[in-house]
């Protein structure tokens, strides 16, 4: 298996993550990007197709579910995006069966995240979103959640890491967001002021968590599909070295400073 680690800095200029459990009323989005959807993301860069059949997973999901992936978001204000409530009347001739469907939705503006993807180079259908990754190419449009959030990336933020697991030795911040597993208050290493420096260290301001999609999980006749869900974290606390955070990566390239991200 050959793999590499490769990222790339998603952005849109709006974007509608709709949360699964409102279904009348105001239509609620996540903040964060999460697997389910870049994996639909990715499927669209390669040319995989989404939900075609009743009771079957799309293909982009049964290829692609397997890869380890993680997600920073980028241009956000302690972890938020902005975000603004959208009325319109959908227009579909079957949402208007019973009168006009006026629909109001929370949406994200100028929504962006850097997406880090574990690629299997042996693996045809990996090597071939490495490359259009690289080459700024897709084959079907891909989009934060819905057809009109239209998203892209720029050639220029494609990079390849060297990585390997992290040895937590010493204190430490992660980077990317990642799932918590056990009250990270009890992990977090408490600034403090050092006289040589003359400053604090180990400071920090923000931290966010949001319940986010990790998967799908269905019965065995698939007569229903639902999220398998996650709580995840990011914050730029920093956690003592025995704490307690799985699936925690070294990443280093000659562009972009080392980081510790979580890759799931």
């Amino acid at each position: 298996m050959q793999q590499t680690l490769v990222s790339f800095d998603l952005q849109a200029d709006f974007g509608v993550l709709k949360k699964p459990d409102v279904n009348e009323g105001l239509q609620v989005t996540f903040n964060m990007l999460h697997r389910p959807a870049l994996l639909g993301i990715l499927g669209a860069i390669v040319g995989l197709e989404g939900y075609r059949q009743k009771g079957a997973f799309p293909v982009y999901y049964t290829t692609l579910g397997s890869m380890k992936v993680g997600i920073e978001p980028i241009g956000h204000e302690k972890g938020n995006f902005t975000k603004t409530v959208i009325t319109y009347t959908n227009t579909v001739g079957y949402a208007n069966a019973d009168g006009n469907l006026i629909v109001t939705e929370q949406t994200l503006r100028s929504p962006a995240y850097r997406c880090y993807v574990l690629v299997d180079l042996d693996d045809p259908v990996q090597q071939l979103l490495f490359e259009r990754l690289t080459a700024g190419e897709a084959a079907y449009l891909p989009y934060l959640g819905k057809n009109e959030c239209a998203a892209w990336w720029d050639v220029e933020s494609v990079k390849t890491y060297q990585f390997e697991p992290f040895k937590q030795e010493e204190d430490f911040k992660v980077d990317s967001i990642f799932i918590r597993e056990y009250p990270l208050r009890s992990q977090r290493r408490p600034p403090r002021f050092s006289p040589s420096a003359r400053k604090m260290l180990n400071s920090s301001s923000f931290a966010y968590f949001e319940r986010l999609p990790l998967g799908f999980y269905s019965d065995e006749k698939m007569t229903f599909v639902q999220y398998e869900m996650a709580e995840f974290a990011y914050c730029d606390w920093f956690f003592s070295h025995d704490s307690v955070i799985s699936d925690l990566y070294f990443v280093s390239s000659s562009e972009v400073a080392s980081r510790v991200i979580h890759l799931f």
